[in-house]
C-alpha cells in the first residue's frame, strides 16, 4: 500500500496538478490539507473518475483537510473528539482534522495550526490543540492495526529541519522548544516518526516559501509528518517527499509525503 500527505494549499487552484501527480504516483491513499474549499466547491466528481473516494471536512476559504482513497473509506471522524476543554481561537470550527480507515489502516490527516508568533493568542491555540490531538488519537495508537497521524504538522523537528536557523528569532513559531515538545509527546501515546529518505539535499524538506526564490534556492522547511504505531512503522518499506511535485508553475509551496508499507 502506498499512502502519503500533502498540504495542497486550494485543492481548487491546485487541481490540475493533483490530479496529474495522483496518476504518475498511484497512491493508494492521500492525506489533503488546506483545502481552502468549501463542502460544495470540493471536486467529488473528478477525484471519483480518478478512482478515489473522498473522505472531507471542509471549512471554507481557509483550512480543510481530506482523505482520498482508492481502497475505501470508513469509519470516518470529523474533527478532534477530546471532550471538554477543546482548544477554540477565532472560529471553534476549523476544519483541521480528518479520520477513516482504508484498507485496514487508520489514518488521520491533520492541519495544526499555524501559531503565527509566540506572543499571539494563537501560539497558544496552537499547544492547545497539541494536546487535544494527543488525547484524540492516543485509542487509535494502542490499537493492533496500524495507524498513523499524517500531516501538516507546522512546527520543524530540530534545527536541521530549516534551510538556516540563525534566520529565526525568539518570537519565530515553528523552531520553539515548546513545540518541538508538543510533537515529540506523541509518542507518548506509541506513535514515532517514518523519516523520509533524502533525494538530492541531505534534509528533505517539504516545504519552500514562494518568495525569493525558496525553491530553487532549497530555503526550505520540513514541516509535514508522518507518525505512526509501532504495525504501521514495522510494515514501512520506503519513504520519501517527492521533490517534483513542487517544481513548476501552479503547484503547493508543499511537496507530498510518500510512504510505502507491506502489509
Amino acid at each position: 500500500m502506498r499512502v502519503a500527505t500533502w498540504n495542497i494549499n486550494s485543492i481548487g487552484a491546485r487541481l490540475p496538478r493533483l490530479l496529474a501527480w495522483l496518476d504518475s504516483a498511484a497512491p493508494d491513499v492521500v492525506c489533503l490539507q488546506e483545502l481552502k474549499s468549501t463542502p460544495e466547491a470540493y471536486p467529488v466528481k473528478e477525484l471519483q473518475e480518478a478512482g478515489y473516494e473522498s473522505a472531507v471536512n471542509a471549512g471554507g476559504r481557509w483550512n480543510g483537510v481530506a482523505i482520498l482513497s482508492k481502497v475505501g473509506v470508513q469509519d470516518v471522524v470529523l474533527g478532534l473528539e477530546a471532550g471538554p476543554g477543546f482548544p477554540e481561537v477565532d472560529d471553534p470550527h476549523e476544519a483541521r482534522a480528518i479520520s477513516a480507515t482504508c484498507g485496514g489502516v487508520r489514518l488521520w490527516s491533520i492541519y495544526v495550526p499555524n501559531g503565527r508568533e509566540v506572543d499571539n493568542p494563537h501560539y497558544a491555540y496552537k499547544l492547545e490543540w497539541y494536546k487535544a490531538l494527543r488525547a484524540a488519537v492516543a485509542a487509535d495508537a494502542g490499537a493492533e492495526r496500524p495507524f498513523a497521524v499524517l500531516g501538516d504538522y507546522n512546527v520543524a523537528p530540530t534545527d536541521r529541519d530549516v534551510w538556516d536557523i540563525s534566520r529565526f528569532d525568539a518570537n519565530s513559531t515553528h523552531v520553539t522548544q515548546a513545540e518541538r515538545d508538543a510533537v515529540t509527546a506523541l509518542e507518548t501515546v506509541g506513535l514515532s516518526e517514518v523519516m523520509p529518505r533524502a533525494l538530492k539535499y541531505d534534509v528533505p524538506f517539504t516545504f519552500w516559501d514562494y518568495r525569493d526564490l525558496g525553491f530553487p534556492k532549497n530555503k526550505g522547511m520540513r514541516i509535514d509528518l508522518v507518525y505512526g504505531n509501532a504495525p504501521f512503522v514495522a510494515a514501512v518499506t520506503d519513504s520519501y517527499v517527492d521533490r517534483e511535485a513542487r517544481k513548476g508553475k501552479g503547484t503547493s509551496d508543499h511537496a507530498p509525503v510518500v510512504v510505502d508499507l507491506s502489509l
